[in-house]
């Protein structure tokens, strides 16, 4: 994973956080050195290394917050209610509330030495080797969504019922707050998934939120899933909520900064079409299929639009882990809402 790192990670504090980790993480000896990863516009992540072996930390970010955002207890949480199920996470190890320490919250987890993929054409791969890494993708998704939040302690995860006209409206005003110009396709956008909500159909499950490829770590040598990352926006939600977000992927160009799988030969790449994809999980979740598929779409796109805009104004701001990439993620937000109106339009033909 060497190479997602970056170096430059003076403002962790190590002189304050090297004391608190001798007495709150067992076996952990210093001295202690540390780098930031690339990738996390949400909360910053960094490798640490001491000699008792390499750790992850991850944190708030300092400065001004969106209410409810970077919630790091919360993944914290998740992660030790999922570490004895078929979910496969890192170890975490100690949470620190006291933000005398190193600035902000944070909390400290095992590393997974494995695989990062950040493409999802999966370029360095054969066929095969393509098929296998999507087919355990959708397994985990299927584990996730089969455990049972109240078996776990996870019963008080989020409200329940009203998934999604409570997540429309949570991501609606989060995308006014951080609103810094108009976008009329962004603006029609908010309006259809305001206006086509679905009935409650009673389904609840545990959702990761942002269930990616390049939110999963492999094994070094194996198409199998080692951990599931980057837990921020976990609560207890709509199952399919997690499904659609990530056949995102196969409507989003491979290009303009989008890593999309549209425009290129999935047969010849043994990636599996969208519509095969969802058929595995629903044979593997006992279901018939996916109601509303459409609006599912639709909301996802909404949703990543609304928290890259959020990105991009944090980057802005001055509080963004990366303001570079935050300002050119943000420039992705008017590509996102177009395309899910034209998904809308497509299927209103």
């Amino acid at each position: 994973m060497s190479d997602i790192l970056e170096r430059g990670a003076e403002t962790l504090a190590l002189a304050r956080l090297e004391p608190w980790l001798k007495a709150h993480v067992a076996g952990f000896e210093g001295p202690l050195s540390a780098s930031k990863f690339a990738g996390g516009q949400s909360n910053p992540t960094y490798r640490l290394d001491a000699a008792g072996g390499p750790y992850v930390l991850r944190r708030k970010p300092p400065g001004k917050l969106l209410k409810s955002a970077h919630a790091v207890d919360r993944e914290y949480r998740v992660m030790q209610a999922l570490k004895e199920t078929d979910v496969p996470v890192a170890d975490p190890l100690a949470l620190c509330e006291d933000e005398s320490v190193i600035g902000s919250m944070f909390y400290v987890m095992a590393f997974r030495e494995g695989r990062v993929f950040w493409d999802p054409a999966l370029p360095d791969l054969s066929p095969p080797e393509r098929g296998a890494v999507y087919d355990e993708m959708n397994r985990v998704l299927a584990a996730l969504h089969s455990v049972d939040p109240q078996t776990v302690g996870l019963g008080d995860f989020g409200r329940p019922g009203s998934y999604f006209a409570r997540q429309v409206s949570r991501w609606s005003r989060q995308y006014r707050d951080s609103e810094t110009e108009s976008i009329a396709d962004m603006d029609a956008l908010i309006a259809w998934v305001e206006a086509n909500v679905p009935a409650d159909d009673g389904r609840v499950a545990l959702v990761h939120g942002d269930y990616r490829i390049d939110n999963l770590i492999f094994a070094p040598d194996a198409p199998r899933v080692i951990a599931v990352v980057d837990w921020e926006l976990a609560t207890l939600g709509h199952p399919h909520s997690d499904l659609a977000y990530q056949c995102m992927q196969w409507r989003l160009p491979h290009e303009g900064g989008l890593r999309g799988l549209a425009g290129l030969d999935r047969a010849a790449l043994g990636i599996p079409v969208e519509e095969a994809y969802v058929a595995r999980y629903c044979e593997r979740r006992g279901l018939s299929g996916i109601d509303d598929w459409t609006f599912c779409l639709a909301f996802s796109f909404f949703r990543i639009a609304a928290i890259l805009q959020g990105v991009k104004k944090r980057a802005l701001d001055g509080t963004g882990s990366n303001p570079e990439q935050g300002l050119k993620m943000g420039l992705l937000v008017p590509l996102i809402a177009r395309t899910a109106l034209q998904l809308i339009e497509d299927d209103a033909r």
